[in-house]
């Protein structure tokens, strides 16, 4: 079964939100690192980047096929997880912990593309 945390904020692309004040981690879902099956190369966005809402934020690469990640806040990329170039499986094992892809400092956090927990979990049936 898939697994939907409910601290987390979520699109309907498939993206995670983790809201800490003004600061977003985002990151795949369970869901999505399931149907991409084995990632084996993440790119990620460059520190200091300004992302509008919507905006590719990332690219995975899995054995199967390449899925673009996009920002579920506008803003600017603070921290990125320099890990995942190594070790881009860890989506696969770990999709809300060692998993995320980026932090994005935001002047607004209330974003139109944020689904809660609930509305996530009804979008997979």
């Amino acid at each position: 079964m898939t697994n939907v945390p409910d601290n987390l904020k979520y699109t309907k692309k498939h993206e995670w939100a983790r809201i800490e004040g003004n600061h977003v981690t985002v990151g795949i879902t369970d869901h999505a690192q399931e149907e991409l099956t084995d990632i084996v190369f993440v790119e990620l966005p460059k520190i200091g980047q300004e992302i509008k809402e919507g905006q590719e934020i990332a690219v995975v690469e899995s054995v199967k096929s390449t899925s673009d990640v996009y920002s579920p806040v506008a803003g600017k990329v603070i921290k990125v997880n320099s890990d995942l170039e190594n070790s881009p499986g860890d989506i696969n094992t770990d999709a809300y912990g060692k998993g995320w892809l980026a932090v994005v400092e935001c002047t607004d956090t209330k974003s139109a593309l944020l689904i809660s927990a609930a509305e996530y979990k009804a979008l997979l049936g």
